[in-house]
């Protein structure tokens, strides 16, 4: 079904919040954007937003869910923030940023390839923690604490391992195929299947947040550092392009891959407004950048915060 035909479902406390999210979804529509989107306050519970329980490929939003387990692990006393690991460049994932950036051999603390997994997405410092705490594991203890709109499945590496299965080194054929394939259902990049991929759904991940800004799961101080963490992303170009400002504070992720662009996290105001949002978008167009989508997002985000604050 393409953008234009979809209709999305819609999730309001009232008409007035039903509005904005009928807007956003027709901003997003009018890019050639297929997406989910939800937006709630963490007090009072009120949220809008539509499609919240569409399952997306996830791409390195799963480093969140992932930093969780490492984060629970070193709290218990599995595992120690201070253990040194050597990453080596010919045999680590590939990314543009972090360690997997690097030329030569690196050794990080566990502690510190989280840092770098959170701050700059760094693939080759997630794949590093995967080797210690490997996805099945990993999806095991989301499925005990109830986390059962949210996937992990697989290493970094492996979206692009599927991607060249299926277009060998030619990323603008696989963008192509990515396209394609979401108006048909039927993806010939297995990573890109919300089967076989690390998914979740916007009320999950929203869920998810929840959870940690009110130390709801796992242990305090593994919610504590991820909050911590995820304040230290440096790209703010989506849901917090408008929400930045001395009374704001954002911590977040985004995930971006082929027609992927997402970012989830929370905006907390001075005032006390406390507002954890996902945005899950998919392109039905060929581009590898795209700076309109993102000031899409960043415009949902905005209009999100301001109608949901007390």
């Amino acid at each position: 079904m393409s953008a234009a035909a979809h209709r999305p479902v819609y999730t309001g406390g009232d008409a007035a919040l039903s509005a904005v999210a009928e807007a956003i979804a027709e901003d997003w529509a009018a890019l050639g954007v297929r997406g989910s989107f939800l937006a709630r306050n963490l007090d009072t519970g009120e949220q809008l937003g539509f499609d919240t329980d569409e399952p997306v490929p996830l791409a390195s939003v799963a480093k969140v869910p992932l930093a969780l387990v490492v984060l629970d692990r070193i709290a218990a006393g599995e595992l120690d923030a201070a253990r040194p690991v050597t990453v080596d460049p010919r045999t680590s994932s590939v990314g543009p940023t972090g360690l997997a950036a690097f030329r030569h051999p690196a050794t990080v603390a566990v502690g510190d390839l989280l840092l770098l997994m959170l701050s700059v997405s760094d693939n080759a410092a997630a794949d590093a923690l995967f080797d210690l705490v490997p996805a099945a594991q990993a999806d095991a203890r989301l499925r005990a604490w109830g986390c059962d709109g949210i996937r992990v499945r697989h290493r970094m590496n492996h979206l692009y391992e599927c991607a060249a299965g299926a277009a060998g080194n030619d990323f603008s054929l696989a963008l192509e195929l990515a396209v394609r394939d979401e108006g048909t259902g039927r993806h010939t990049i297995e990573t890109l299947d919300p089967a076989h991929a690390n998914a979740g759904t916007a009320a999950a991940l929203v869920g998810l947040l929840q959870r940690v800004w009110r130390d709801e799961i796992a242990s305090p101080p593994a919610t504590a550092e991820l909050r911590r963490l995820m304040g230290h992303q440096v790209f703010t170009q989506r849901l917090a392009g408008e929400l930045r400002a001395d009374m704001l504070r954002w911590s977040g992720k985004t995930g971006t891959f082929l027609h992927l662009r997402h970012e989830i996290g929370v905006v907390e105001a001075d005032s006390g407004d406390r507002v954890a949002m996902a945005a899950l978008t998919r392109a039905t167009r060929r581009a590898g950048l795209a700076p309109d989508i993102d000031l899409a997002i960043g415009a949902a985000g905005r209009d999100a915060f301001e109608a949901l604050r007390s």
